[in-house]
């Protein structure tokens, strides 16, 4: 799922012209501090504008994730070691990895009062598989059966309303048959796109056109007043005083939405917002003394890339030699260590250090800083006659300086001509993608939805994959994605995940930069912030200081 917005990064002495025209940070003043009202009293978290309403199924981004993990509970959900637990389900089990059975525990309850039962997850997952619903989350439902006749594919007429595969046997139990046999299943259930609905919701088969502004969860907290995207910059929920797990420590939480990170660092450090899980560019080299105890550095379950658009994009999009000398002309070591100040570590792999399967090194050649080698390669492939190289980003999560690095490094390494592409909202970027329109290379990141090697591979390079914005598509990779699946256990599976993850690597889609960490801080008004490696904050335990 969960294509982040930011990136924490500070410009140094290796990059000094660069560093010279970043210091003076955004003139973009923009943010919601004087927008919006909120709750009195409430904590103030930072995010980004979510790309689309707060639905479960179709929020494939960070900060929409981020409040509906306040507002939503799922079957299950991950502990500090990443390992799935049960939460709202009480067993999933299965005697061959094909058909599983999922019963509920009692007790959890929707905002409104209404129980939480085995329908309500199979009308959401119903819903957001039905290619005619157009949820971003579709695709994660493709592996039950059913799924082929709800998504037919373009031009052609669904056969079916509801996957085949889903049957509810009462109020506390329900089964789901695979296409083929998933030992993995079980771990995905924590994801945004398999949280449940309410009956509420629903209008019929179709969604209430108001939900998505207004929703109603069965979580810790619930949406105080409703929201409408691009318009509101401020999202405020309340304490769910009957929710089964418990009060959370805190009365409210104002999620508080910015286009800028220095304007949202200085709210901050002037006690007006009190949780960031991403600093700006000018913070991280002096955020640990400032901020004392309240600095977090941590490991991330993050990757960023930069990604080409292979089928529709400009021709050196499209060209692999093209795309191999481009990420060998990239200095990660320096970009990491200079101007990410250490927090970041080159990224040499397409699945992430945090889970089973990634491999040190496993990129080799294609992400090795090597100017000579690259400068040849991109000649022979006809690089200098395929016109100017443009890399977007989003402007609303910190990413200019080591874009404008990576522009430099082209530039001296390829004799290319580069132009970075600013945009002001990610959302913007993920849509032009989404359309295909958008036609040079663009900068992406990945955060890990659950914890398993397939979860880096599958949703970003699959055919038909939630967040495949490079249009990468092959058999040979999809097949050794099932072979993963129907091995008995995810260790077992681990080796057709790598053949897979080596068909990337020599192919590049796109090109992984660094592996992420976490760089965050919060203001002296509250206590005992935690932030998980899916970048989540645990705002259940968050305290009033």
């Amino acid at each position: 799922m969960r294509v982040t917005k930011g990136a924490q990064i500070v410009a140094g002495t290796a990059l000094l012209a660069l560093a010279v025209a970043a210091c003076g940070g955004s003139g973009d003043t923009s943010g919601s501090s004087s927008s919006a009202a909120g709750n009195a009293g409430a904590v103030r978290v930072e995010i980004a504008e979510p790309q689309h309403d707060l639905i479960p199924g179709n929020t494939t981004e960070t900060s929409g994730a981020e409040v509906l993990n306040a507002l939503f509970v799922g079957l299950v959900d991950y502990d500090a070691d990443k390992k799935p637990f049960n939460r709202v389900a009480e067993s999933i089990e299965s005697p061959d990895s094909t058909t599983w059975t999922i019963k509920l525990k009692d007790g959890y309850k929707w905002h409104n009062g209404e129980p939480v039962v085995a329908q309500n997850f199979v009308d959401s997952w119903n819903f957001t598989a039905n290619g005619a619903n157009a949820q971003e989350g579709n695709y994660f439902f493709g592996s039950i059966v059913g799924y082929d006749e709800l998504n037919p594919g373009e031009g052609k007429t669904p056969t079916a309303t509801t996957l085949s595969g889903l049957k509810v046997v009462d109020d506390k139990t329900f089964t789901v048959e695979l296409k083929n046999p998933f030992s993995g299943f079980p771990t995905m259930l924590g994801y945004t796109a398999f949280y449940p609905l309410p009956k509420a919701a629903f209008e019929g088969d179709k969604l209430k056109a108001d939900f998505g502004g207004n929703p109603i969860g069965n979580g810790p907290f619930k949406v105080s007043k409703p929201w409408k995207r691009g318009t509101d910059q401020t999202i405020s929920t309340v304490r769910n005083e009957d929710f089964k797990e418990g009060k959370a420590k805190i009365e409210a939480v104002d999620f508080k939405i910015y286009t800028d990170l220095n304007t949202a660092f200085n709210d901050l450090r002037a006690g007006n917002l009190d949780i960031m899980d991403q600093l700006p560019a000018e913070a991280i080299s002096t955020a640990k003394s400032e901020f004392g105890d309240r600095y977090i550095e941590q490991p991330s379950s993050g990757i960023g890339y930069i990604g080409f658009p292979i089928k529709t994009g400009a021709d050196y999009a499209q060209n692999a030699d093209v795309r191999k000398a481009i990420s060998m002309a990239i200095d990660r070591k320096t970009i990491t260590e200079t101007v990410f100040s250490g927090t970041r570590v080159p990224a040499d792999d397409f699945i992430s250090p945090v889970v089973s399967g990634y491999r040190q090194g496993a990129c080799g050649e294609a992400c090795t800083y090597d100017p000579a080698k690259a400068k040849a390669l991109f000649e022979q492939a006809g690089g200098p006659k395929m016109g100017t190289i443009e890399i977007g980003y989003n402007g609303d999560g910190g990413h200019k300086e080591w874009i404008e690095a990576i522009a430099n490094n082209l530039r001296t390494n390829l004799g290319a001509e580069v132009t970075p592409k600013p945009v002001e909202k990610f959302a913007t970027i993920l849509d032009d993608l989404g359309a295909k329109k958008w036609k040079g290379t663009f900068r992406m990141a990945w955060i890990m939805d659950y914890p398993s090697p397939e979860n880096y591979l599958r949703p970003i390079f699959g055919s038909g994959g939630s967040s495949n914005y490079s249009g990468y598509k092959s058999k040979e990779f999809d097949d050794l994605l099932t072979a993963g699946d129907a091995a008995k256990s995810l260790d077992e599976g681990v080796k057709s995940y790598q053949q897979a993850d080596d068909l990337l690597i020599k192919e590049l889609p796109y090109i992984p930069v660094y592996f992420y960490q976490t760089n965050g801080a919060y203001s002296q008004h509250v206590k005992n912030v935690k932030i998980d490696p899916f970048e989540r904050i645990d705002l259940f335990n968050v305290e009033k200081a």
